[in-house]
């Protein structure tokens, strides 16, 4: 019996993964939650620019400030991974694409690790 897939789709193991929608709409969201939380993120750069440390230490222990800043760190690592997967699907052919795909993954998800402990460790020695 022949089967109607496309025969590179069989070959490879792919076919429709049905999430298209799901992953237009994480971008939709990382993108708007980047257009709030860049402002304040920008603000308190540019107002710790001559700052002492233990100023800014204090700024970014509030509450307020700390939740914020995680929240920009996870929304920006995300963003960066489903805008550089979108690249590697369109772009990138052949074998090197899911080992780029995961390496991507794994990069932005250590990055973000790092920074949200980063920020917790500057919060906590406060």
């Amino acid at each position: 019996m022949s089967s109607l897939r496309d025969p590179l789709a069989v070959a490879r193991g792919l076919g429709s993964a049905k999430q298209g929608s799901a992953h237009w709409w994480a971008q939709r969201i990382s993108s708007a939650a980047l257009l709030v939380l860049t402002p304040w993120f920008l603000g308190f750069m540019l107002s710790s620019i001559n700052a002492e440390r233990y100023v800014i230490q204090a700024v970014l222990s509030r509450p307020i400030n700390a939740s914020l800043m995680i929240a920009w760190v996870l929304a920006l690592f995300w963003h960066a991974q489903q805008g550089l997967q979108v690249v590697f699907e369109d772009y990138v052919q052949g074998r090197a694409e899911i080992p780029l795909q995961v390496l991507v993954k794994l990069l932005c998800s250590l990055g973000a690790i790092a920074a949200v402990i980063a920020t917790l460790r500057i919060v906590f020695a406060a």
